[in-house]
């Protein structure tokens, strides 16, 4: 049969009405044939142009593979040539298998020159020209242009999400080729039938996982409407990313290319709503990068970007995801379980802590972490007039558990007054600044620390200015804050004592993570907050506008919590130096009174006066029991009456421990203490006493008292919180239940561990500011690193590291006969045993 002419071909195409048998002579055209064919149908017929540019991605591209399969058994390489740039295969299927291929064909007839071209030729990536015909979306077919084949690594097709890691013993070899709109992979490059594959229009998700996720360090998954996921891997990261690029590139449509530019783990189809709309559901195309989802959208409002970390709410309910953001809410839904399942798993991670530095934590729209804001509204709220705010400690495991609830998801994370306390969350607060990676202040600290050198006020201001613009996004927003809120912290100091110094010796080292040894960390704080107006161009005006709004809500708490009115007063007891008739003092005790007061009452009815070096204080003394705990100078008495029993008295005294206790809690740089003691637990069995005296480690630290088998144990076999311990001392010949006894070998050790204790439990205020500021002249220089008695170098180290570095205890023995002993008694016996409850700070 001849070849038809061009006129005559024409004249039928244009004449037929039927697109049935339009490319019945298309398998014998030549190339340039059919090219002319196409360039004629578009002056002399638009909508037969139409129609073959709608069929020229199927009937086209089969026609001229064919034409491609004849034509390579000839020595007309210029034909071949021709062909491939019509958008022949040289990989297509022939239908012949004993020469499945074009460059089978060719071998097999001897056209070597055809089959160098060929396969020269394989990985070609075919140039087209982009349709601009309106096409209507359920007739949508990706373009076939994309080409690309390879060696990959493959596991078995699965119908649920891939949860533990895949070795390289489950991976098979596969020779994989894209091409037409096909993703088929076969044994070997050699195979001409596929073990399998899938459509381009088939995928609806495309995912990359990390590094060394799986056997091989690089790899990635395919999803696909029929529920399935395939897994391939490979070694090298340039292979990867081809076959990525090709593969999203095939499947992603031409609105959405624009995601193909991004770096991005996740690409894909979901459906999604508008709020506005909730009956519909609409298509879009999304990809996640980092912290951040891009979205293109199908009405046309061209690509949206989704700050996960920012989000004020992300929730999922059954197969929706609820994304809200300020002022919107975005509704995806999941068309199928498995690939929606990896999407609500990565952008719940994306919209969590990525890190440890600043930027990396979820953020508000401001940038400013979430655990920071919260824990400032919070204290602000609740906590502003509390006494000794951030210089108090608060409960160990409740902050630890906090501060991990708050790193796991600090959006779900709320702060309600009764199930938090204050301390809690101001120590989370500073716990948070103390760890965060790289600090507040960066790489810059050191610049921030050698400012505070300019003896000219104006001049370190303004070096804090320009080292603040400086700072990155998030770094410099969260700084902000934080000044802000400790300026307004000090300017109600009369309530809580934290003044500009106080706060400047606290948040000095932890802001600066140092050991407390630098001094000048400090001294950046206190000038931060003290020009904070000037630094950071606050505007006074609506400075004072905040600073009125907190004295509102401190005035509301107040009138909606009224103090309660004074209780009865109660008579007591009271003597003076010694248990005697003669030293009896009988005072009517308000339920206010704090043994300060008591003890200054009883002074004056004595007319004794009160020398710089006289530490006159309050006792509970156990008669029976032969021990004594001197009285907080702020612990309330009646309580204590209440309290006690009818073997215990009050006795005002000097108490000659308290100046030596001082020097050594001023002479050191943390308030922990740690060693050996020994240790006696009594326990009652059918009325008898059993118990010995055991050689035990113990490490005092702020929040618990610890007991250790040794000192290489890592384990401790008992642990009590300080705040619920009330700490007696005394020389012990007869011991009763229930107590536990830790026995020292001299009356020094025992001050040192008693100093601690009470600096633990009432944050290193053991004694009025009067006496302390009046004996600073005569201390050592080590009193200029503390405020009050507050220690300003951390605690750094672990456990162990503390254990090691045990040193020797000064040697001051006493008598053999007996021994100093410290009692603890829990907070549950006395509850238990009193029927009340205990004082915080006992």
């Amino acid at each position: 049969m001849g070849l038809p002419s061009l006129p005559d071909m024409y004249t039928v195409c244009v004449g037929m009405h039927s697109l049935s048998f339009q490319f019945v002579w298309l398998h014998f055209m030549r190339a340039d044939f059919i090219l002319l064919l196409l360039e004629l149908s578009l002056s002399a017929c638009p909508r037969l142009h139409a129609r073959l540019l709608f069929l020229s991605s199927s009937h086209l591209h089969s026609a001229v593979c064919a034409a491609l399969c004849i034509n390579v058994q000839s020595n007309d390489v210029f034909e071949t040539l021709a062909l491939l740039f019509c958008g022949a295969d040289v990989n297509c299927d022939t239908g012949n298998p004993d020469f499945p291929s074009p460059i089978a064909l060719a071998m097999h007839h001897g056209q070597n020159l055809q089959v160098e071209f060929l396969t020269q030729n394989r990985n070609t990536e075919i140039p087209r020209s982009e349709l601009k015909l309106a096409v209507h979306a359920e007739h949508y077919m990706a373009p076939p242009s994309i080409t690309h084949n390879g060696f990959l690594f493959k596991t078995a097709s699965m119908a649920r999400p891939i949860t533990e890691r895949k070795n390289k013993e489950e991976f098979s070899r596969r020779w994989c080729v894209l091409n037409d709109g096909n993703f088929n992979y076969y044994e070997s490059d050699k195979n001409a039938t596929p073990n399998g594959g899938l459509k381009m229009r088939e995928i609806v998700c495309l995912a990359v996982n990390p590094p060394e996720t799986h056997g091989y360090d690089h790899s990635f998954e395919i999803y696909s409407d029929a529920e399935r996921l395939y897994l391939f891997g490979t070694d090298n990261p340039e292979t990867m990313k081809e076959w990525v690029k090709s593969i999203a590139k095939s499947f992603i449509p031409g609105c959405a290319e624009d995601l193909l530019q991004k770096d991005f783990e996740r690409i894909g189809r979901l459906r999604y709503k508008d709020p506005l709309n909730l009956e519909s559901s609409k298509v879009g195309w999304f990809c996640l990068v980092a912290s951040t989802l891009h979205v293109c959208l199908e009405d046309g409002q061209g690509q949206e970007t989704i700050h996960l970390q920012k989000l004020l709410e992300l929730s999922r309910e059954n197969e929706v995801l609820v994304l809200v953001e300020r002022g919107r809410t975005l509704y995806i839904e999941g068309e199928r379980k498995l690939d929606f399942s990896g999407w609500a798993t990565a952008i719940d991670r994306a919209a969590g802590s990525s890190g440890d530095t600043l930027s990396q934590q979820q953020l508000t729209e401001a940038d400013i972490p979430v655990i920071v804001e919260r824990c400032i509204h919070y204290i602000t709220q609740y906590g502003l007039t509390s006494e000794g705010i951030y210089r108090k400690s608060g409960v160990n495991s409740k902050i630890a558990a906090l501060l991990e609830a708050f790193r796991r998801d600090a959006r779900s994370v709320w702060l309600k007054e009764g199930e938090q306390q204050v301390d809690d969350v101001s120590n989370v607060l500073k716990r948070f600044f103390r760890d965060i990676e790289e600090g507040l202040f960066g790489q810059q600290a050191h610049n921030w620390l050698s400012t505070t050198a300019a003896a000219d006020e104006s001049r370190r201001v303004s070096q804090y200015q320009q080292l603040f613009n400086n700072m990155p996004r998030v770094n410099k927003a969260t700084l902000r804050t934080l000044v802000n809120h400790l300026y307004c912290v000090q300017r109600f100091s009369d309530m809580n004592q934290m003044n500009l110094h106080n706060l400047a010796i606290v948040f000095g080292p932890t802001l600066f993570q140092t050991d407390g040894k630098d001094y000048n960390a400090g001294r950046v704080v206190e000038d931060l907050i003290q020009h904070y107006i000037t630094i950071f161009q606050v505007s006074e005006q609506q400075l004072k506008r905040q600073l009125d709004e907190i004295t509102y809500i401190i005035k509301l708490r107040d009138n909606l919590n009224p103090k309660k009115g004074p209780a009865s007063d109660f008579i007591c007891t009271v003597y003076l130096e010694e248990k005697k008739e003669t030293a009896e003092q009988h005072v009517k005790v308000p339920a206010a009174m704090t043994a300060a007061e008591l003890t200054f009452e009883i002074l004056d009815r004595r007319k004794i006066s009160v020398r710089e070096k006289d530490y006159w204080c309050c006792f509970e003394v156990n008669e029976k029991e032969e021990i004594e705990r001197p009285l907080h100078y702020q612990e309330r008495v009646l309580p204590i009456l209440h309290s006690v029993g009818t073997e215990s008295y009050l006795l005002v005294k000097k108490n000659y421990s308290m100046e030596a206790m001082l020097v050594y809690l001023a002479s050191k740089v943390d308030v922990t203490k740690h060693g050996m003691l020994k240790f006696r637990e009594e326990k009652s069995l059918l009325g008898l006493t059993t118990g010995s005296f055991n050689d035990r480690y113990f490490m005092l630290n702020q929040t618990s008292l610890r007991l250790y088998k040794d000192v290489r144990s890592n384990r401790a076999e008992k642990e009590w919180p300080v705040k619920c311990l009330k700490v007696y001392q005394g020389i012990k010949k007869k011991l009763r239940p229930p107590t536990w006894y830790l026995c020292c070998d001299t009356q020094t050790e025992m001050r040192e561990w008693f100093a601690t204790f009470l600096s633990i439990q009432h944050a290193g205020l053991l004694w009025p500011a009067e006496w302390v500021k009046s004996r600073a002249a005569s201390r050592s220089t080590l009193l200029d690193t503390r405020l009050g008695n507050v220690s300003l170098i951390p605690l750094r180290g672990n456990e162990n590291e503390m254990r090691n570095s045990v040193a020797a205890f000064t040697a001051d023995p006493l008598s053999q006969d007996c021994a100093p002993v410290l009692k603890a008694r829990s907070r549950k016996t006395w509850t238990e045993e009193l029927g009340v409850e205990a004082p915080v700070d006992w």
